[in-house]
C-alpha cells in the first residue's frame, strides 16, 4: 500500500451522504449476486469514459481481540505483496501502466481496495483483485520489511501526533468490550509479534466471496460487469466464516476521565457520549436526530460552536461535533475542542457542557433546523460529480450490513427530523454520568524532535 486514507476522514466524508446520490432513474443501481455468494453492485455513470471499481471485505478491527490488533490493516499492506501469478509490486505497476489508480483503506467494520482507470481496462482490474482474493503469497521477506512501514506509519500517525495519541487512548477508555476501542493500525506491541501464519489464518478466515461485495460505477453495462464478475469471481469457492459475536458494551456506570500527556504546542480537549447507530437503534428516527444535534452545533461558521465560542466567546480556537451513524456497532457523539491562550481548561469544558444543556432544555430553531438540512442537499450536489464518492457510499453501507437503498431514504430522513426529536435525543443520551473525558496535557517539545501531524502520506 502506497497511501492510507484516514479512517477517520473517510467517515466523516460520508456522514451526511444523502438519498439519491447513489440511485437515480436514469442510473439505477443493479445489483447481482453470484453463487458464491459475492455480492455485485453496479451504478451506471456515463459522463466520462472511467469506472471505479471496488472489493470490500467484512472485516476490520472491530473483529480483532487482544494479541493480533491492527491485522486487518497490516493484512490489507500485504495484499499488495504479490501472489504466485503476480510478484510484488506487479499489481500496482500494471494499474499504473493503464494510466490508473489504485489503493486501499482498513476501517472498524470494512477493509477496501479499489482502483480508478478507464472503463475499458475495467476487466484487468478485476482479474488482479480476483487472483488476490484467493492466491496471496505472503512472502517472508516482503512480511518482515512491511511490517517495519507498518509500525513507521503508526508512529508517524499516531504516536508523534499528540492529537491523534490523546483519540487513540480515549477510545480505549471510553470502551470496555466493545471492539470499537481497538485501534485500527493496532497497539505497537501487537505488531512487533505479528508472524506470517497469523496474516495467512486472517486471510484464509475472512478474504472469501461470500464475505465481499464489488462495486462497479462508471461508464458500464451493467449486465457486461455482471458477466465479468461471474467470470473472474465466480470460480471462488465459498468458505464457512466465524460467528461475529455481538461483543455489547457493558453498561457505563459514570463518567471516565483520562489525561494523555505528550510533547505538544496547545491542550486538547475530547468528550464523548455514547449513542446508538442506524444499525442498533431501537427507534429509527433517533441517529438522524442525533446527525442534526452535530449538524446544529457543527455545520459550519453559522453553527453554534463556530458563531458562539469561537468568535463571540473567543473561549476556543476551534470546536467540533461529530458523530457517524454507518457503523455495525453503537459509537460516539464527540466533542473536541483547542482553548484560546490563557483561557481555563475548566471554562471550555463546562461551555461545551452547556451546549448540550441548551440542546435539552430549548428546541433548535426553525432557521437552524433547515440550515441543517440544506446542507444534506447541497452534499447530495456535490457528491454527484465524482464517481469514487457514489462507489464509496454503495459499499459502506452493505459493509455494516445496511441496504444500498438507505440511500434513497438518507435525506428525507433528515428533512423529517424536528425540533423536539433533536431535544429528545439529547436528554436521552447526553448524560455527564456516560460521558468519557480525555485532556492531552501539553508537555515541552524538544525543538530537535517536533511532534507531526499525519496526512496521510508515508512516501
Amino acid at each position: 500500500m502506497k497511501h492510507q486514507t484516514p479512517w477517520i476522514s473517510l467517515l466523516l466524508v460520508l456522514l451526511l451522504l444523502p438519498g439519491g446520490l447513489w440511485a437515480t432513474e436514469s442510473s439505477p443501481v443493479h445489483e447481482f449476486m453470484l453463487d458464491n455468494g459475492m455480492k455485485v453492485l453496479v451504478l451506471p455513470d456515463r459522463r466520462a469514459p472511467v469506472v471505479a471499481s471496488m472489493v470490500w471485505y467484512r472485516v476490520g478491527s472491530g473483529h480483532e481481540h487482544g494479541g493480533i490488533t491492527g491485522i486487518s490493516h497490516a493484512l490489507e499492506h500485504m495484499m499488495f505483496k504479490g501472489t504466485h501469478a503476480h510478484p510484488a509490486g506487479e499489481f500496482s505497476r500494471i494499474i499504473a501502466s493503464l494510466g490508473g489508480r489504485e489503493n486501499a483503506f482498513t476501517s472498524r467494520d470494512y477493509t477496501a481496495y479499489f482502483q480508478q482507470l478507464a472503463a475499458e481496462h475495467l476487466e484487468t482490474a478485476l482479474k488482479l483483485e480476483a487472483d488476490r482474493m484467493q492466491h496471496l503469497a505472503l512472502p517472508e521477506d516482503e512480511f518482515i520489511q512491511e511490517m517495519r512501514v507498518v509500525r513507521e506509519e503508526r508512529r508517524l500517525r499516531t504516536e508523534d501526533n499528540p492529537n491523534a495519541l490523546t483519540f487513540e487512548h480515549f477510545n480505549a477508555v471510553a470502551w470496555l468490550n466493545s471492539p470499537y476501542g481497538i485501534p485500527i493500525i493496532g497497539w505497537m506491541g501487537d505488531i512487533d509479534e505479528y508472524t506470517v501464519a497469523d496474516l495467512r489464518d486472517w486471510y484464509d478466515r475472512w478474504y472469501a466471496p461470500n464475505n465481499a461485495i464489488l462495486v462497479v460505477v462508471g461508464d458500464v453495462e451493467p449486465e457486461a460487469v455482471h458477466h465479468l464478475a461471474s467470470t473472474h469471481f465466480g470460480p471462488i469457492p465459498a468458505r464457512d466464516l466465524p460467528v461475529v459475536k455481538s461483543r455489547t458494551e457493558t453498561p457505563q456506570r459514570g463518567e471516565r476521565r483520562i489525561t494523555v500527556r505528550a510533547p505538544a504546542q496547545v491542550p486538547y480537549l475530547l468528550m464523548g457520549y455514547k449513542v446508538p447507530v442506524i444499525m442498533t437503534a431501537e427507534e429509527d428516527w433517533v441517529p438522524y436526530a442525533l446527525q442534526v444535534a452535530a449538524g446544529v452545533l457543527n455545520g459550519g461558521q453559522s453553527a453554534r460552536f463556530a458563531r458562539e465560542l469561537v468568535r463571540e466567546r473567543e473561549l476556543v480556537a476551534s470546536a467540533s461535533a461529530g458523530y457517524n451513524p454507518l457503523s455495525r456497532l453503537d459509537n460516539l457523539f464527540v466533542l473536541s475542542a483547542t482553548p484560546s491562550a490563557g483561557v481555563d481548561r475548566a471554562e471550555v469544558e463546562a461551555a461545551l457542557t452547556e451546549s448540550l444543556e441548551r440542546l435539552k432544555d430549548e428546541p433548535v430553531s426553525a432557521a437552524e433546523l433547515e440550515r441543517v438540512k440544506a446542507q444534506v442537499v447541497a452534499r447530495e450536489v456535490y457528491r454527484r460529480d465524482s464517481i469514487m464518492g457514489q462507489a464509496m457510499g454503495l459499499g459502506m453501507l452493505e459493509s455494516v450490513g445496511l441496504s444500498w437503498q438507505l440511500g434513497d431514504e438518507f435525506a428525507e430522513r433528515i428533512r423529517a427530523v424536528t425540533p423536539e426529536q433533536v431535544q429528545a435525543v439529547a436528554r436521552r443520551y447526553f448524560d455527564v454520568d456516560q460521558r468519557t473525558v480525555a485532556w492531552l496535557d501539553p508537555l515541552p517539545i524538544d525543538p530537535d524532535n517536533p511532534p507531526g501531524y499525519f496526512d496521510g502520506h508515508l512516501r
